[in-house]
């Protein structure tokens, strides 16, 4: 009987992990039916004030608005580019994405400019040039960038029309188009009915379409990386925007909740972002514009999901990846400086009652912008008619004194909270089959005042090798250029079978620790029993770290560090990093390991390829790796280091 009850018991236990697992938070609400009722329809939905309704767009903010009037009238004789085949080809010819990238990606930024320019202005100055970049971007075979084609030999660089599917950038393209449809439908009937007409079979063809035939276990469908969220926020635009037939509107409505519940669903509890806080703001964010744009279009038939702890805490990870006003926890594909989508952020914030993310999102407010964000174009409506609430709220970054994300499996430590003052450490386990994955378990970053002393590289400039089988042949993704070491010779493979375990993790006044054990993570050939790293931060003092091994073979160990400033071997047993904080002053750190153990060298990075040109963006040209071999490897043994002030 005991038996049958705990049989039961287990079965009601999985029964309800499953159903966490899957909560369909977004999908289970409403039927299709329910929510066609509830949508309002296409001929009456208004989201934002139509172009003739001058006394809505009085209360948009006339800054922004003068600031697009200006740079769009530098735009009044921009002559629209054609796009020849041969630079969709250099995907397939030398793997340079960059040069189509650049030509596609001006000419929607000058289209969303112009658009913006005519709202505010409404003297029909921009039309004729609105125009022109519609056609010019319909007459376009592809909406996307070459690097998103299948490779394969059929393809070979240029899209096939008769074939079209949806990716990141031709989505975009539909919301771009959709907008202005909206606003200057009008204006553009009044010229010829040829222009919405082809904006809308052009959207249907090559967007709505293929996304209603598409099987949601196929492709970025079944992802559940940045792509589902993202695309997701697009298609639900031009849907509610573009579709006039209501049943047919609410279906890809429908349709697109499912395929975000995908995403919501495998998200962590922690609400960490496996790709780092520069593609959150096509992640997490983009599911936030997804129920934002929802919202308006139901009268806030999903505001219930801005109640959801893992909802809010996906929000949260923003500002606890932050390092200081100009740095971000950058692990993986991540970039160390990102674009701060701000009145979003304090959107974000506000709607799931985070006082500390409105104020991150108002830190980084602009009174004017510099220039028009490239994608997410409906956040731009949404930052027009909040800028007096915006401009007058508080301003200051929380900088989380500590910060541990179980499920993510990464851990952030600062010497004082609200503050980028002294250390800052950050490190993570997790597994090498992450989104955007580097291969780096158990790696680790110190910075000091808020300035890198020993780094992650992240990204670099995206190539056609980027994200196919050659990924793990680029210096920046592979474990020895991390702050981990090469065991007999091996360093960490790729796949999500390669991992961390036995993960602890302990916060205290004075001192932090986290450990784990990173030898799951090589491959066989390493010969690793167990490989037990403790990274400890002893607040106001230093940065420590040591490893507990315990081999097969000891052929040889070589631990790695990674720095972005000149370094030198000062002495056996010493190494300097000759860093530089933000207001240009020089100070010495040092790294000190037994010499008795180990010898010192460090090389400079040298930065050739295409992929480097990212990586000297980001960090400058002085990426220096401390390599320290292990003169007479053990079986077991023990290594450590302390870094601190010289």
């Amino acid at each position: 009987m005991n038996r049958i009850i705990l049989i039961i018991t287990l079965f009601l236990f999985s029964l309800a992990i499953s159903a966490q697992q899957e909560q369909n938070l977004i999908s289970s609400k409403y039927s299709q039916q329910e929510l066609q009722n509830i949508l309002i329809p296409q001929a009456r939905w208004t989201p934002f004030p139509r172009l003739n309704d001058r006394e809505g767009w009085a209360k948009a903010n006339h800054q922004m608005l003068e600031s697009y009037i200006k740079t769009a009238e530098t735009y009044l004789n921009y002559d629209w580019p054609t796009i020849p085949a041969t630079l969709s080809l250099l995907i397939v010819r030398t793997g340079n994405r960059s040069q189509y990238e650049k030509v596609s990606f001006q000419k929607r930024q000058v289209l969303g400019t112009l658009l913006l320019a005519e709202i505010a202005e409404n003297k029909g100055r921009f039309i004729d040039q609105i125009i022109n970049g519609v056609w010019s971007i319909c007459e376009e075979s592809w909406w996307g960038v070459p690097a998103h084609l299948p490779q394969t030999q059929e393809i070979s660089g240029l899209m096939d029309v008769s074939k079209p599917f949806v990716e990141l950038f031709s989505a975009e393209t539909g919301t771009l188009l959709s907008w202005v449809d909206y606003f200057m439908g009008d204006k553009l009937d009044a010229v010829s009915p040829q222009i919405r007409k082809r904006i809308y079979n052009e959207v249907n063809y090559r967007l709505m379409e293929p996304l209603i035939n598409q099987s949601p276990d196929q492709g970025w469908m079944s992802t559940t990386n940045n792509w589902n969220p993202w695309i997701c926020s697009n298609w639900i635009n031009f849907a509610l925007l573009l579709e006039k037939d209501d049943a047919r509107r609410a279906a890809m409505v429908a349709k697109a909740l499912t395929i975000l519940d995908k995403f919501l669903n495998a998200s962590p509890q922690d609400g960490g972002c496996d790709e780092g806080p520069s593609y959150w703001g096509a992640a997490a964010a983009s599911l936030y514009d997804n129920i934002s744009l929802l919202n308006l279009a139901t009268r806030d038939a999903f505001r219930y999901v801005y109640d959801d702890d893992r909802f809010r805490n996906m929000g949260r990870f923003i500002y606890r990846a932050q390092i200081s006003e100009k740095y971000f926890l950058n692990f993986s594909d991540a970039a160390p400086k990102i674009d701060i989508a701000a009145a979003m952020i304090y959107r974000y914030g506000k709607d799931i009652g985070d006082k500390d993310m409105m104020d991150f999102g108002a830190f980084y407010r602009q009174t004017e912008p510099e220039s028009l964000s490239q994608w997410h174009f409906s956040r731009n409506f949404f930052e027009l008619f909040m800028q007096n609430e915006f401009q007058n709220a508080t301003q200051r970054l929380p900088c989380p004194k500590d910060v541990w994300l179980p499920d993510l499996q990464v851990m952030v430590s600062r010497d004082q909270g609200g503050s980028a003052s002294g250390f800052y450490l950050a490190a993570k386990g997790g597994n090498n089959g992450e989104s955007h994955n580097h291969n780096d378990i158990g790696n680790f970053v110190v910075y000091y005042d808020g300035y890198p002393l020993l780094i992650d590289i992240g990204s670099g400039t995206y190539t056609l090798r980027t994200f196919n089988n050659n990924r793990y042949n680029i210096w920046f993704n592979r474990s020895d250029y991390h702050n981990t070491p090469t065991i007999n010779g091996a360093p960490q493979s790729p796949g999500s079978n390669y991992r961390a375990s036995d993960l602890r993790y302990k916060a205290g006044n004075s001192t932090v620790d986290f450990s784990l054990d990173i030898a799951k993570a090589y491959p066989s050939e390493a010969a690793v029993n167990s490989w037990v790293r403790t990274i400890t931060l002893k607040r106001g003092k230093n940065v420590q770290i040591k490893d507990i091994t315990n081999l097969q073979k000891s052929e040889s160990v070589v631990q790695h560090l990674m720095t972005c400033f000149p370094t030198e071997v000062m002495k056996p047993g010493v190494v300097v990093i000759h860093y530089r904080s933000g207001d240009n002053k020089s100070t010495d750190f040092i790294v000190k390991y037994d010499a008795k153990q180990m010898t010192a060298k460090v090389e400079k990075i040298k930065l050739e390829l295409e992929e480097d040109q990212g990586v000297r963006a980001n960090w400058g040209e002085n990426i220096h790796r401390i390599n320290f071999e292990v003169t007479s490897p053990k079986l077991k043994d023990s290594y450590t280091f302390e870094i601190s002030k010289k």
